[in-house]
Formats: C-alpha cells, sequence, structure tokens
C-alpha cells in the first residue's frame, strides 16, 4: 500500500501541463463564435447536446459502426493493491475512466466511483481499507482528492474546491496527508497537511514559493520531502521540519533535474532520479547528512530512467528505463554487496510500463503494461516464485487483435546534421497490410516535454486498418527521451528548429515511394502538437494536403498572457518570456496566428471549452483567421471537456468527424 499515493507523478503534472485561463462563462451556456470580419465567410454553428459544430458533415451509420468497436476498446491501469490481496485498477465500462477493484486475477470488477468525470489516479490510504482519487470536473484540472469508505460506501472531498491542488502523500500511519495547491491566478502553491477523516483539520504548513510540491514524509511523519519543479531540466529539493516550519534546500549547489523522491527505511536517506553529471537521467541514493550522492543505476546506462519505487521495508527497488521510446523493468536488492545488485526481474513483452507499486510486504510488484497491438492491463510479479500474473484482460471492442500493426523506428537526418545540429531523429512508422503507396498521417506529439513511444492506440489501429493510411510519429528536437542537451534544443528563439525537422521528415519519407503517397500527408497534434501542426502548415504549405489541430496553441503571446498564474513562469522557460521585447517581437513573428495567410489546405480545429491548459480563445482565433483566407476550416468544441475529450461520447463524435475529413482531402478508403 502506497503512502506516495499520486506524489509520483504530481511534480511531473506541474511541469508537463500549461495550464490556461479559463473562461468565466458557465458551460452550460451556449457558446457564441468569434464575430467574424465583414469579408469572413459566415459559417452556421450548429449545438448538438455538449458539442458545437461548423462545417461537420453527418456520418454515415457504416461509418459509426465501425469506428465505435475502435472506441470502445479499453485498457486498464494498475493503482494499488488492497489489504485484502486484491489490487485497485481505473478502467472504463461506461463514459469514463472510473475506479475498480479485482479481488482475484482476471477476477470481475467491482466499481467503487461513478462520476461524469473520469478520475485521475487512485489509491490505498495506509493502514486502512480507505480508498483515496482524486477528479475534476468537466476536464477543468482543478483537482480535488477524497476520501472512499468501502464499508459505508460514503466519499469525502478533502481538499477545498476553488484550487488545484496535486496528489495527496500519506505518513506511514496513513493518519496524516499533505498536498499542494494553488489558486488560478497566483505561481506559488501552498503545502497543507490534514486527517483526510477530517476535512476540518487541514491546516497550511508552508507558505510557498514556485511550483512545490510535496513527495513523501519521513518514516517518522515530522519531515515532509518538497519538490520544486521549475523546467523540464531544472527542479529542487527540499526538507520541511512540520513542526518549526524550518525549510532547508538539499544541494543547493547544483543545477540539475530531479525527479521523484522517497525516504529510505531509516530516514537517513532519499532516492531519486537526477541527471547530475549526465546527459541522462539516473537513480541515485542521497545521504541526508553528508550531501554525498551514490549512482544504483548503471553509469553507462545511456538511457533515462523514468521512475521508481522503493519497498516500504527499504529493501528493494523496482525501477523502469526508457530505452528508445519501449520501457525496461529493473529490480535491484540494496542488501547486495556484489557488484551489481540487480536481481532476476520478469520476463516482459516489448512494451510500455507504468504505475510499478509494491505491496506492502515488498515481496510483489504491481505495474501496468500495454504495447502498441494490446491495450493497458495490470500486472504482478511476485519476487518469490518468479512468476508474473496478468489480472486484467481489457476488451478490444471486438475486433480481431492479429490484425492490429506494430510500428518500426526508423532514422533520418536533420536539416542541420551537417552544421552542428543533431545527427539524426526517430520516428514510429506504421503501415497498412495493403501495398503502397499510402496516404500518411504524421501525428507530432505534444508537450514539447514528451515522446512518442509505441503504446497501444485504438486510434492509429483504425487509421491504418480501417481508412488505410500510414501513420508516423516523430521524435523532433525537444523531445524527451533522448538527453538534456536534445531536449533544450527547441527552447527560446530555437522554436522553430523543430519545425524544420518535419521538413527533414517530409524529405525523408519522400525518399521511401514504396511506402509514401506524398500528395496526400495530413499533419496532426494536439496542444504543443496542435501548435506544430499549424507552424508545419505555414512553413511548408504546398507539402501537406490538410491539418488536424486539437487544443493547439495559435498564439505564444495571448497563450502566455492568458495562461493561470500558476503555470506562466513554468512555461516561460520553455517557450521564452514574453515580457521582454525581443522575445515577444520573436513570438509574435513566429505564432501561427501571425502567419495564417500561408496556409493553404483544409484545416479541422477541436477545442475543449473548459480547458484550463490552452483556453478555447486561441482555437477561436485561429479559425476566423485561416476563414478570412478562404481556407475550408471545420471546427468542434465539446462544452464538458477541457484539454481532449476525455469522455467517450464525445470521443466518437471526433473521430467520426476526423474520418469524414481524411475522407475529403486523400480519398482514404
Amino acid at each position: 500500500m502506497s503512502k506516495r499515493l499520486l506524489a509520483a507523478c504530481a511534480l511531473a503534472a506541474l511541469l508537463a501541463i500549461p495550464a490556461a485561463a479559463q473562461s468565466r462563462r458557465p458551460a452550460t451556456q451556449p457558446v457564441p463564435a468569434v464575430q467574424p470580419a465583414p469579408t469572413t465567410p459566415v459559417v452556421p454553428r450548429i449545438e448538438r447536446g455538449q458539442l458545437v459544430l461548423e462545417n461537420i458533415p453527418d456520418t454515415p451509420p457504416a461509418i459509426r459502426e465501425r469506428l465505435r468497436q475502435y472506441v470502445n476498446t479499453r485498457g486498464a491501469g494498475f493503482q494499488d493493491f488492497t489489504p485484502d490481496g486484491g489490487i485497485l485498477i481505473t478502467t472504463r465500462f461506461g463514459d469514463t475512466s472510473q475506479v475498480h477493484k479485482v479481488a482475484a486475477p482476471l477476477g470481475a470488477r467491482q466499481q467503487l466511483t461513478f462520476y461524469a468525470d473520469s478520475i485521475g489516479g487512485a489509491g490505498q490510504r495506509p493502514k486502512s481499507n480507505d480508498v483515496v482519487f482524486v477528479k475534476d470536473t468537466g476536464g477543468d484540472e482543478f483537482y480535488q482528492s477524497y476520501l472512499f469508505d468501502p464499508a459505508t460506501g460514503r466519499t469525502t472531498q478533502f481538499t477545498e474546491a476553488g484550487f488545484r491542488n496535486t496528489g495527496p502523500v500519506f505518513t506511514d500511519d496513513g493518519k496524516t496527508a499533505a498536498w499542494a495547491r494553488a489558486s488560478k491566478d497566483s505561481g506559488d502553491y501552498d503545502i497543507f497537511a490534514g486527517d483526510p477523516s477530517n476535512p476540518a483539520s487541514r491546516r497550511q504548513i508552508l507558505d510557498g514559493k514556485g511550483a512545490v510540491s510535496p513527495l513523501d514524509w519521513s518514516p517518522d511523519g515530522q519531515t515532509l520531502l518538497i519538490g520544486e519543479g521549475i523546467s523540464v531540466t531544472k527542479s529542487k529539493r527540499f526538507l520541511l521540519t512540520v513542526a518549526t516550519g524550518a525549510l532547508r534546500e538539499l544541494t543547493p549547489e547544483l543545477n540539475v533535474s530531479y525527479d521523484g523522491g522517497e525516504f529510505t527505511a531509516d530516514g537517513r536517506s532519499i532516492i531519486m532520479i537526477s541527471d547530475e553529471g549526465s546527459d541522462f537521467s539516473r537513480l541515485i541514493q542521497l545521504d541526508i547528512a553528508t550531501g554525498a550522492r551514490t549512482p544504483l543505476s548503471p553509469a553507462n546506462l545511456n538511457w533515462d530512467v523514468e521512475s521508481f519505487d522503493l519497498s516500504d521495508d527499504g529493501r528493494r527497488i523496482a525501477y523502469t528505463v526508457n530505452v528508445g521510446g519501449a520501457s525496461e523493468l529493473k529490480i535491484i536488492d540494496l542488501r547486495l554487496r556484489s557488484a551489481t545488485r540487480e536481481v532476476p526481474g520478469p520476463q516482459l513483452p516489448p512494451g510500455l510500463i507504468g504505475g510499478i507499486e509494491w505491496n506492502e510486504a515488498g515481496t510483489k510488484l504491481g505495474f501496468t503494461l500495454n504495447s502498441a497491438t494490446s491495450p493497458s492491463d495490470a500486472y504482478v510479479f511476485d519476487l518469490a516464485s518468479r512468476q508474473l500474473t496478468r489480472w486484467t484482460q481489457s476488451e478490444v471492442g471486438g475486433l480481431d487483435p492479429r490484425t492490429f500493426v506494430a510500428p518500426k523506428l526508423v532514422r533520418f537526418p536533420t536539416f542541420d546534421s551537417a552544421t552542428g545540429g543533431p545527427k539524426e531523429i526517430t520516428a514510429w512508422v506504421y503501415e497498412p497490410r495493403t501495398p503502397g503507396p499510402h496516404a500518411a498521417i504524421v501525428n507530432i506529439h505534444g508537450g514539447p516535454e514528451a515522446q512518442a513511444r509505441p503504446g497501444f492506440s485504438s486510434t492509429i489501429q483504425y487509421w491504418v486498418n480501417e481508412l488505410n493510411v500510414a501513420v508516423v510519429l516523430p521524435n523532433v528536437r525537444g523531445s524527451t527521451g533522448y538527453g538534456k542537451t536534445f531536449v533544450d534544443l527547441d527552447n527560446g528563439m530555437k522554436r522553430e528548429d523543430s519545425v524544420k525537422d518535419i521538413g527533414a521528415l517530409l524529405d525523408w519519407m519522400g525518399t521511401q515511394p514504396q511506402s509514401f503517397d506524398m500528395s496526400k500527408v495530413v499533419a496532426y497534434g494536439g496542444s504543443y502538437g496542435g501548435y506544430m501542426v499549424y507552424a508545419s502548415m505555414i512553413m511548408y504549405p504546398e507539402r501537406f494536403a490538410g491539418g488536424v489541430d486539437i487544443v493547439g496553441i495559435s498564439s505564444f503571446v495571448t497563450f502566455l498572457e492568458n495562461t493561470s498564474g500558476y503555470r506562466r513562469d513554468l512555461r516561460r522557460v520553455e517557450y521564452g518570456d514574453e515580457r521582454d521585447p525581443a522575445m515577444r517581437a520573436h513570438l509574435e513573428r513566429i505564432s501561427p496566428l501571425t502567419n495564417a495567410a500561408k496556409i493553404k489546405r483544409p484545416l479541422f480545429i477541436v477545442q475543449g471549452f473548459n480547458d484550463p491548459r490552452v483556453p478555447y480563445t486561441e482555437a477561436e482565433q485561429m479559425l476566423a483567421a485561416v476563414r478570412r483566407n478562404g481556407v475550408e476550416a471545420w471546427f468542434m468544441m465539446a462544452k464538458d471537456e477541457g484539454h481532449g475529450f476525455a469522455k467517450k461520447q464525445n470521443q466518437e463524435a471526433q473521430r467520426e468527424a476526423e474520418t469524414l475529413f481524411f475522407q475529403k482531402i486523400v480519398g482514404t478508403r
């Protein structure tokens, strides 16, 4: 049972989410279009339930029926072990993902939560049968934490509404939880603590500065490990003595990136992920008294350690390594004095591993595993018997999983490889089994501090198998997984270098005539990937047949000016500070809104009205701009969604409209 619950992802969420200002208009009211200029064609705006539509045709029943099977595939995510030997998972059986309990391997799922909005994460309260979970409302990402008592079926919200809260971190005895919270307009998070059973007990224990978040309690419950996120390549760690409020920074002399953090069982050390002295992140042990850092993962491991969990008894650490996009699971025994402390782990197929968590005794390891051809499912590895047990088997909508296509990894030279730039860019390529050349979708990931990886996507499988198109997922500069030098190659004034990597990708695709029909290439992406769709169609207007933008940034200046206070400084590190005149001029020059007249091909814009990361006004202003140029533009907005569509019925509508858009511009079958 985890005392840290959601702390492993709490600080990462602070760094990875460019939260933007929300509209104050209630989502239940009609959403007006931006008033067009006199020369802009007037397009009827239609509302169907929670969806706002422009130019979206009706979907033929045959398309809807076949697509529904792919949308109805589902995965299960391991969350925690339960005191009686079962596990908690999140999965979707209705419209959204909820918490379920599974009592035995491949046993029936007992649903515990029933909400219109998806559950963001769940875990077991230590030394208790209570379940703790977090969720937001309508995609607003103002997360609240709840305590569910299985004995009574009652749920108690113990965080204060109106604030954005990180996931709770529990003391070993489960009596006290700590979390961070921020208001919409503040860049500073405060740390709170209290007994979740008694919301009135919550109290502020730190007047925080910056994006701080609790990570773990010391074994005696007197000290709190706190992390501060500054950027994807820089962060800090502090120790807070709760009784006195004294705050001590660990390694203040270092300019490094830390990830996670857990006290050892004796309370004398902290296990963390750090990139100190390396281009890649490694697992280290920091001695609190001396500050000495000892590497725990191999020094010659030229890939990032991405996650870990320390067993409660302090004996073992499980960690995952991102090897070229796929996950490898390692287990080390800290008691061993040999040259290597690694002990045999489970034999796993190639895929992605997440949510690793030891049981209370430290004898079993739970995690989520998926691959390009199999949805996520929960697994448990028993260390004593070395037996790997699959606990869930998620459905794939009645489809034959043997038809799913695995991608291949390709490499191509960059535009500046001969002049000091990175030597190559990688991409994952999914190709139909039918003879080529095929129309292609270039699917650009968001972040930009993220990575395209070979995980399961029913959307990609639908495109490949039903639309007969190839799908290419590039990892342009600025992506994670290839070292911190690579991550910083698109910062500030270098933003458009990542767009030029798309040009290099198109050049490489042009050398593969058996695979790709270069007259039928579509740009596709969400969030920062949505900006890349706009920018790619602007820089290479004749090389794309069209584009699909999902919750994308259209102007860096308006995005930074409108974004919520608790995210603004974090985003300025990545994109540049719009308050600096030179940077502002640069951001205005490269923003898609400034260059919208260069877009020549059809565009489909998808947006959530409650989006707390990229406000809906980013979509509306770009829609009006391309319409002024006479470009065909489709538009879909969901009034009950945020940064992307989470509800199944909205996902179905989006996929249906995307299918019709692809059919129109590239003539898929």
